[in-house]
């Protein structure tokens, strides 16, 4: 596969699905990283996967995910529970 015919797919796969707004690649790995941050995935991993040198350009991303403060936990939770079963 080359890029242009990738890019050419995700084109005609959004006009297929009548979505109005401008759709390309690019949009498919914002999509992608912003749910991996709702599904509560730390944003060091994304910076792996994703191939940053910075974490900033990582950080980006933060601003679009939704983030459900029910997902977020603090280490001492975990602690705690574990030291209450011995």
């Amino acid at each position: 596969y080359s890029q242009r015919g990738v890019q050419w797919a995700v084109k005609q796969a959004s006009r297929a699905a009548k979505i109005l707004k401008e759709v390309s690649v690019h949009t498919l790995r914002h999509s992608f990283v912003t749910h991996l941050l709702e599904d509560g995935m730390d944003i060091l991993s994304i910076k792996n996967l994703l191939g940053h040198e910075s974490i900033d350009t990582t950080l980006i991303y933060l601003q679009i995910a939704q983030l459900s403060t029910h997902k977020l936990f603090s280490p001492l939770d975990t602690l705690f529970s574990e030291f209450g079963k011995k």
